[in-house]
């Protein structure tokens, strides 16, 4: 990916995207500065999505095609009270990206990956566990 700082100074940084079925509406970038730590960012996986083919997103992140014409780059815009950082990269590395968390997940298909039923019997499993051994 490319750190756009000014019309006149950019670099190349590595970055890692990642993708968890637990969490399965969520995709994370991390950005891996020279001389700093990483700083991962997790946003909405529609978003980048969307951000494809058109100018999507409010706030914190906004992603955005560089041409209208065709699957071209795409400018990823995040934000923190008044600093912005502006990054530019590829689309068929973020098509490719998304098309394996598709394989994990299904897009509409969140619902179902979730589970928040299973997880909240397990976890009162537990606390009523602990209370039993605690009295």
């Amino acid at each position: 990916m490319t750190f756009l700082v000014s019309q006149d100074l950019s670099f190349r940084i590595p970055v890692e995207l990642s993708y968890d079925s637990s969490d399965p509406y969520a995709v994370e970038i991390t950005f891996h500065l020279p001389g700093d730590a990483p700083v991962s960012w997790a946003f909405a996986r529609e978003l980048l999505l969307d951000g494809l083919s058109k100018p999507t997103g409010e706030g914190d992140v906004r992603i955005a095609p560089a041409s209208p014409e065709g699957l071209s780059d795409v400018f990823i815009r995040l934000q923190v009270g008044c600093e912005r950082a502006l990054f530019r990269a590829g689309a068929a590395p973020l098509v490719a990206f998304l098309d394996r968390t598709d394989r994990v997940v299904p897009f509409g298909q969140e619902p179902a990956a979730c589970d928040p039923v299973g997880d909240l019997d397990a976890e009162l499993h537990r606390i009523l566990a602990e209370d039993r051994y605690a009295g």
